[in-house]
C-alpha cells in the first residue's frame, strides 16, 4: 500500500514489520493504562464512565486477537495501518467523553501521525491527517459560536497539517536511506550485481523450492583469466573495469530469473534457476566465448580477457547449493589448469571440457 514497494529481502521486510508489531501493541496497552488512570482519578460522569469502559474492552480484545490470536504472525503495512485507525478511532472517542478537545487525551492524535509518517509513507500520512483534522473539528463542532471561534479553532489545526507534512518528509527521506543501506548491503559496490551474502538468501529460497518440487538447478564458477596482468601493465582502475566488464556480459547472458553474484575478486557465480546442467552448457559457452571477442576500451587502451567457467548440477553433483558450488568450483580450476578460455562440466571422476565444441579431459582425484 502506499509507497512503500519491497524489494529487498523479504526477512528484512517481515522484521522489520514486526518491529512496528510490538511497538503497536505497547502503545495499546499505553492507551488501555491512560485511560483507566483517568477514570481511577479523573472525577467523570456515570454514563461517560460506561463508555470508557467499554472503548477500553473492546480495543483490549482487539491487541489481544492482533498480537496473540489470530493475526499475530501477519506483519505488513496494511495490518500496521489497521492498528493506528483503531487507535485513532479509540482516542477520538475518549477524547468525546473527556472534554471532547480540552481532553488530557487530544495530544495522542499527534502521536498517531508520527507513527503513520514512520511505517505507512506519504500519501497514508496525508490521508491520517485528514481525519485526524475531521475529528478535531468534530470534536470541536460544539465549539464553532461565532466567527471569531471558527478562526481560532481553525488556527489550532495546522499543527496537525504541520507535523504531517514534516512527518511524510521525513519517511520520505527516511525511507530512501534505508533503501539505500540495504541495496549496498546487498550488492557488490564494484559491478552493481548480488553479492555472496544475497545470493545465499536467494540461492537458499531456490534450494528448497527445487527440494520440494524435485526441480533441478545448474550453479557455474567463472574466473577471468588475464586480471593480474592487466592491473600489473595497466593498473588496478583497468582491473577493476575488467571485473565489471564481465559482470556485464554474464548479466546480459543469463535470465531474470537466475542469480549471478561476485565471489570475490574476479571470480564469479550464477545459479541457473530450473534447469538442468546440461540444458545450460551453451549459455555458459556463449559467456566464455563473448568475452574472448569482445574487448574494451580503457583510457585509451583496448584490453581484453578470457574466462575460465566450471559448471555443476543438483541434485547429481550435490544435495544442496554449497557442494554443488564446491563441484563447480573445482571444475573451473581443470578449465584454469587445461588453458583456460574454456567450460569444464564436473561429472564425479571425470569432467567434460569444452570450447566451442565438446572434448573430454580426466579430472584429478
Amino acid at each position: 500500500m502506499d509507497e512503500i514497494h519491497e524489494t529487498e529481502h523479504y526477512p528484512s521486510f517481515r522484521q522489520r514489520y514486526a518491529g512496528y508489531d510490538r511497538i503497536m501493541g505497547n502503545i495499546s496497552w499505553l492507551l488501555i493504562a491512560l485511560v483507566t488512570l483517568d477514570i481511577k482519578l479523573m472525577p467523570t460522569e456515570s454514563a461517560s464512565l460506561v463508555f470508557l469502559a467499554a472503548f477500553c474492552v473492546l480495543l483490549f480484545f482487539y491487541n489481544i486477537n492482533a498480537r496473540y490470536g489470530a493475526l499475530s504472525r501477519t506483519y505488513s503495512p496494511f495490518k500496521t495501518f489497521v492498528d493506528l485507525m483503531v487507535f485513532l478511532a479509540f482516542i477520538v472517542a475518549v477524547c468525546w467523553y473527556t472534554g471532547r478537545i480540552t481532553s488530557p487525551f487530544m495530544s495522542l492524535i499527534y502521536l498517531i501521525l508520527m507513527a503513520t509518517s514512520l511505517t505507512q509513507g506519504r500519501r497514508v500520512t496525508y490521508f491520517m491527517a485528514v481525519l485526524a483534522i475531521s475529528s478535531y473539528i468534530l470534536l470541536a463542532s460544539e465549539e464553532f459560536k461565532g466567527i471569531n471561534d471558527f478562526l481560532t479553532h481553525t488556527l489550532e489545526l495546522f499543527p496537525f497539517m504541520l507535523i504531517a507534512h514534516l512527518g511524510a518528509m521525513l519517511a520520505g527521506e527516511t525511507e530512501s536511506a534505508r533503501r539505500e543501506v540495504e541495496r549496498l548491503s546487498l550488492t557488490d559496490e564494484v559491478t552493481g550485481i548480488n553479492n555472496m551474502r544475497n545470493f545465499f538468501i536467494l540461492a537458499d529460497a531456490q534450494e528448497r523450492l527445487a527440494r520440494r518440487y524435485i526441480r533441478p538447478y545448474a550453479i557455474c564458477m567463472i574466473d577471468a583469466d588475464n586480471l593480474k596482468k592487466v592491473n600489473d601493465r595497466h593498473g588496478h582502475l583497468a582491473g577493476t573495469e575488467l571485473i565489471r566488464q564481465v559482470a556485464a556480459t554474464i548479466t546480459s547472458s543469463v535470465r531474470g530469473s537466475d542469480i549471478c553474484a561476485r565471489y570475490g575478486g574476479d571470480e564469479y557465480v550464477i545459479m541457473f534457476n530450473e534447469a538442468a546442467k546440461q540444458d545450460v552448457i551453451p549459455v555458459v559457452e556463449r559467456i566464455v566465448s563473448r568475452m574472448a571477442a569482445t574487448p574494451f576500451e580503457f583510457e585509451g587502451v583496448t584490453l581484453s580477457t578470457t574466462l575460465s567457467a566450471g559448471l555443476a548440477g543438483y541434485p547429481e553433483d550435490g544435495g544442496d547449493v554449497r557442494t554443488v558450488m564446491a563441484n563447480a568450483d573445482e571444475a573451473m580450476y581443470i578449465s584454469k589448469r587445461t588453458g583456460k578460455n574454456r567450460l569444464t562440466v564436473f561429472n564425479g571422476t571425470t569432467s567434460e571440457t569444452s570450447f566451442g565444441k565438446q572434448d573430454t579431459g580426466q579430472a584429478p582425484p
